[in-house]
This record gives C-alpha cells, structure tokens and sequence, in this order.
C-alpha cells in the first residue's frame, strides 16, 4: 500500500514539475490519472496540501476562482488569466515601478498584477 501511495503522489508532483503553468486541483487530478488511473481526488488534494507544506508548491490565487497551484521558486512574476478557458498562465518580467502608484507616505510591500484575456489555443478557436 504504501508503494501505491508513493507513486501517486510521484504522479502529482510530476505533474506540476511538467505543466509550464499553474493548475487547479481538478486539473492536476485530470493530469495525474493518465498516470495512475486508480488515483483519487482525495489523494490528490493530500498529495497538493503536503507539497504546499514542504515548499515545492505554492499557492496562486485569483478572486472568485478555486486556487491554483504551481512549483515553488519561480521568482517574481505574474499570471494570465484566459477568459474563455479559465486556464492560467504564467507571464515573464514586471512592469516595475509599482511604487509611484502608491499615495504619498504609503509603503509598498508587494504586489500582484493579473493580466486577462484569450489564450493562444482559444484565440485560434475564436
């Protein structure tokens, strides 16, 4: 049995390790069963949870949307977010200077830019 469980969540972690882009639960589970047919939604959520617990995901949220997850170290960057769809993407660089949006004597401390739109595969289809 615990072979099974191993393997399982090998296949969750080597779906996001290979998914270029962050992923919803549902979505890694999608992924992860043309792995191990036999995984469950559950098992995925745990597998998710603990990979968030040691640091090889994080977190990617979007108001009114389930959360997405994707690998951990990245570094700074932001998402797009395909209306059609509701896949998400990561996008490269920062338009920077954040700072000078801010009121006067107010501090930024972080921030988190969400571009919309149509992906390259829904756009195609449009």
């Amino acid at each position: 049995m615990a072979q099974r469980k191993t393997s399982q969540r090998q296949a969750v972690q080597q779906v996001f390790a290979s998914a270029g882009r962050p992923l919803t639960v549902a979505e890694a589970f999608e992924l992860a069963q043309r792995e191990v047919e036999s995984i469950g939604t559950a098992t995925v959520y745990r597998a998710i949870n603990a990979l968030v617990d040691e640091g090889f995901l994080v977190p990617v949220q979007i108001p009114g949307e389930p959360d997405r997850y994707e690998l951990a170290g990245l570094g700074h960057h932001h998402h797009f977010h395909c209306n059609d769809c509701g896949k998400v993407f990561d996008v490269e660089g920062c338009p920077g200077a954040m700072k000078n949006l801010c009121p006067p004597g107010f501090e930024l401390t972080g921030h988190e830019v969400m571009l919309y739109g149509r992906c390259d595969g829904c756009a195609d289809a449009a």
